[in-house]
Parts: C-alpha cells; structure tokens; sequence
C-alpha cells in the first residue's frame, strides 16, 4: 500500500499546491500537521531549490515550514533538513492488517457526517479543549465521504473514530476516547462497529509511536506495523 497517500487523501487540506516532481504543499488554518505539511515524496531535481518554495508557501501564510517524512519520501530529505536544523517531532506508527469483524459490544451510532457532540469529543481529547480551529477540523473531516462513530452515553459521546472508504482498503481515523471513559472497552466498541459497517476486509490506521496502549488494542483486533512516518518542523 502506498501508505503516504493514502494518509494524505484520508486528510484533505483544503488549500494544495503541487510543486517540483510531485512534492505537496498543504494548508488547512494551521489545523493538524498532517493537513499543514509538504508531502515530499518523488525527487526534485533541486532539493535546495524545492525546500525554498515549501518554507515560502508557509511563511506567506504565517505557518512554521513542516515536512511529512514517511516512507515514500525523497531520498536525502530527512538527512537535509536535520542538517538545517528542522525537528522531528509526532514520530507516528502505520498499522494495518484485516481486522477481525467480532460483533462490537455495545450498539455504535454511525453516521455520514459527523455531528456536534462527535466533533467535540474528538477535538477535546485532541487536545484542543478551547474548541479553536474545530470549524477547521471539520473542514478537513468532511473534505471526502467518511463515516463516523461514537458510543454515547446518555447523550455524551464517550468515544469517537472515523472511517474512510479507500478502495479495497478503510482508513481509520479520530479514534478517541474521553478520560472518564477510558479501559471500558468503549474504543474497540467504536472501532469494530465502524469496521462492520464498512464490510471491510482491510484497513489501516495511524497511531503515534510512544502510545503503546493503543496499539496494543490494534494488534488484538488483527492490526501490525506496518510503517511509520514522522513530521520535520522547521
């Protein structure tokens, strides 16, 4: 699987631009280094030349330079920017597999779009609990057909995630879980019922690296590493 674009077509920024043998330039308000970063895969015959127009396009609009550095990216990019000081941060985990279609142990609501309380339980777990740049973030979520499921509770969603349809494969994404809800199991309710209501025979997801709780949770549902990417910030 070619796991850099799938990630960047499950992460649509709304303002792209393409530049110098296939490298991306996104924008989406600064919201998610994931939709604010050069997709820097192919090889530009002037890697000097290229970086120059990617710090540019983001000083314009008031942003830090970051790369995307996954697998497919050019050859000599990770070297080159840690030579001019850029830092890796976010390192991230790919895992995908065929997940297992187990019946969810609670009922899931599933819907095509994603909805206040679904928005909110996301974004603050997220990290965002002042809710600024969530008009954004749904800007990005909405940006291709997806669906979105929670287990709620009493009208709370308690969990959250995101499925893309990709072709023969889904991508998950936006799985969180509110701290009061956590170790209930609430996750894998979310996931397994977005998985069944996809018909999906495989997926992926992304998870960062230190969060190995997670990814214990994925491999249990048939998910393994696969790859990894992390972000350069200049």
């Amino acid at each position: 699987m070619d796991f850099d674009l799938l990630v960047h077509e499950a992460w649509p920024a709304y303002e792209q631009r393409r530049i110098r043998d296939g490298w991306v330039l996104r924008y989406a308000g600064g919201v998610t280094k994931r939709a604010n970063s050069v997709l820097a895969t192919g090889t530009p015959a002037d890697l000097a030349g290229a970086i120059g127009v990617a710090e540019a396009f983001y000083g314009e609009r008031g942003q830090r330079c970051v790369f995307s550095v996954g697998p497919g990216a050019t050859a000599g990019l990770d070297e080159e920017l840690a030579r001019r000081g850029y830092e890796v941060v976010d390192p991230t985990v790919i895992m995908a597999g065929s997940p297992r279609s187990a019946v969810a142990a609670h009922e899931v609501r599933i819907e095509d779009r994603p909805w206040r309380g679904w928005l909110e339980t996301w974004w603050a777990v997220d990290g965002r609990f002042d809710g600024s740049g969530l008009t954004d973030a749904e800007r990005i979520c909405t940006g291709v057909p997806a669906w979105y499921g929670a287990f709620e509770e009493n009208g709370v969603a308690l969990a959250v995630g995101r499925a893309v349809p990709q072709g023969d494969t889904l991508g998950i994404y936006c799985m969180a879980t509110r701290p009061e809800a956590r170790r209930r199991g609430f996750a894998r309710t979310v996931l397994r019922g977005l998985v069944r209501h996809a018909g999906a025979r495989s997926a992926y997801l992304v998870t960062t690296a230190p969060n190995e709780a997670a990814q214990r949770l994925y491999r249990s549902e048939g998910f393994e590493v696969a790859g990894r990417y992390h972000y350069r910030v200049r």
